[in-house]
């Protein structure tokens, strides 16, 4: 019989190669190694009391995964250190890029970041600035793609098919990535290829890794084990797995035991540096809950009668989200949000602002890769989305207007991809200046083909049919179908629950 001491020894001496080179100084934490049990294996994740110590070695042109959602999660103090070294060209994988004085904010703000892979640039008005201007590469990407990417990367799979952004610049290509100072297109997104699986068209999509992840995290024990809180797991998960070299930022270092083993979110193998933080500021984007005006109220209203007794959905920014507050109290509706969480309450009230989301009993918190199995998974039976345009058989546009204005898909190409997932998309009837939303066909980039199901608006409410095109099955009191043919860029067949 050999012996567990004999095993450590045969070990040592076999000379076993250590997984990752880590770099000091570090604080000397004594930890028991898993492999081993030795206090100064080189497996070991090495604990810092200076985050600028923990990256000063990252140069310049390096690949950093970014993990966050919005600002929930984003390794505040890191970033912090990243201006301070004044390391410069880097390619930046994060969902988003924080607020203008905030969270990546920051380095864009510097000029530090060359390129984001992004899904999502949000209410970044800087991040806009630079794309825009051609000051910034920004490969953006679906969000579901992007964490499927990451965590693919972390998992040794070099591709994978997706229905995702199938017939969309996603797979056409020609989506711009660099912008001239003129306005036209430097450098643009390569063509997809594509497959068919069972009747379906799937898109080829390739993993990412990086040189270094950034990672925020709650907790970590002594042997480099660590734990989220709440949402903040999104990205940070699966990116914890993707880099070459992971650092750490905690909240807590707890000793080893502290955590049931069940219990750990990532294990210590995946985690090279860890440092705790000094101070988290732990912004929020949007502070007070959304005010509805009459004209919005009524089509939220109306929207809300699409939730049916158990059915699990998806509500997009804006107006979708505000549906949440006018669910039928008979029912219940399991509400699924894109960062990580199964189990989503009512928009907060005015007393409750401090919180961004309120959450349900039974709720569950996951990581960004888990959310959209989820969803491409086809397990979301409903969601609602905004919209830019609506073409009359059901295409979408809601992510870009080039050269102008971009706000990124985000999960937008995600959900309406989802085979078996009712699309409902709640938007107002015409946009400034009495532009038609709903036309023939879209003049903008799409977010996806043939994927709506249905359109509701302060005037009138429309089915979408693929093959036929559409149907008015309701308008607003006082109205008439000749009226909402005065306002709709299309024509549509009339079948009136509720006739004027």
């Amino acid at each position: 019989m050999v012996t567990l001491t004999e095993l450590q020894s045969s070990s040592l001496e076999m000379g076993e190669p250590s997984r990752r080179t880590t770099i000091s100084p570090c604080v000397p934490h004594p930890r028991v190694c898993g492999c081993c049990f030795s206090t100064s294996c080189p497996r070991d994740a090495r604990f810092f009391t200076d985050p600028t110590e923990a990256v000063k070695d990252i140069p310049d042109d390096s690949t950093l995964l970014v993990g966050g959602f919005g600002l929930c999660g984003i390794p505040e103090n890191l970033i912090g250190s990243l201006l301070k070294t004044g390391v410069k060209g880097i390619t930046a994988v994060s969902n988003n890029a924080g607020v203008d004085n905030f969270g990546l904010g920051l380095l864009l703000r510097t000029k530090q970041i060359k390129r984001m892979i992004s899904s999502y640039v949000g209410e970044n008005a800087e991040f806009e600035r630079q794309y825009l201007s051609g000051e910034l590469e920004v490969e953006l990407t679906p969000q579901g793609t992007l964490a499927e990417r990451v965590r693919a990367g972390g998992a040794g799979v070099p591709a994978f098919f997706t229905p995702t952004g199938y017939g969309t610049l996603i797979q056409e290509g020609g989506s711009p990535i660099k912008y001239n100072t003129d306005g036209s297109v430097a450098i643009a997104s390569k063509k997809r290829e594509v497959r068919e699986f069972n009747g379906i068209h799937y898109v080829m999509e390739r993993a990412i890794t990086g040189d270094f992840a950034l990672i925020k995290a709650w907790k970590a024990d002594r042997a480099g084990n660590i734990v989220f809180r709440k949402t903040a797991r999104n990205f940070n998960q699966p990116m914890c797995k993707a880099a070459k070299v992971t650092v750490v930022e905690v909240e807590e270092i707890v000793d080893v035991g502290t955590f049931a083993p069940e219990d750990i979110h990532v294990p210590s193998i995946y985690v090279d540096r860890i440092v705790k933080g000094a101070v988290y500021e732990k912004r929020i984007e949007v502070s007070l809950p959304r005010k509805a005006d009459l004209l919005r109220e009524r089509i939220i209203r109306r929207a809300a009668l699409e939730f049916q007794d158990g059915m699990y959905a998806n509500l997009g920014i804006g107006i979708p989200m505000l549906a949440s507050n006018f669910i039928n109290s008979d029912i219940t509706v399991h509400l699924q949000s894109e960062n990580g969480l199964l189990g989503l309450g009512p928009y907060p009230t005015e007393s409750e602002h401090i919180q961004v989301v309120t959450v349900v009993p039974g709720a569950a918190f996951f990581s960004s890769d888990e959310s959209f199995a989820m969803i491409r998974g086809g397990h979301i039976d409903l969601t609602m989305l905004g919209a830019m345009q609506v073409s009359k058989y059901g295409d979408l546009a809601n992510w870009m207007i080039p050269g102008k204005m971009v706000k990124g898909m985000g999960g937008a190409m995600d959900l309406v991809a989802s085979a078996g997932t009712k699309v409902v998309v709640t938007m107002e009837h015409s946009a400034k200046g009495d532009k038609h939303k709903i036309l023939e066909s879209c003049t903008l980039p799409l977010t996806g083909k043939q994927c709506v199901d249905r359109i509701i608006t302060e005037k009138a409410v429309f089915d979408v049919d693929k093959a036929s095109g559409l149907t008015l099955i309701e308008i607003w009191e006082g109205l008439t179908p000749d009226d909402i043919r005065a306002c709709t860029g299309t024509d549509f067949a009339v079948s009136l629950t509720n006739p004027s």
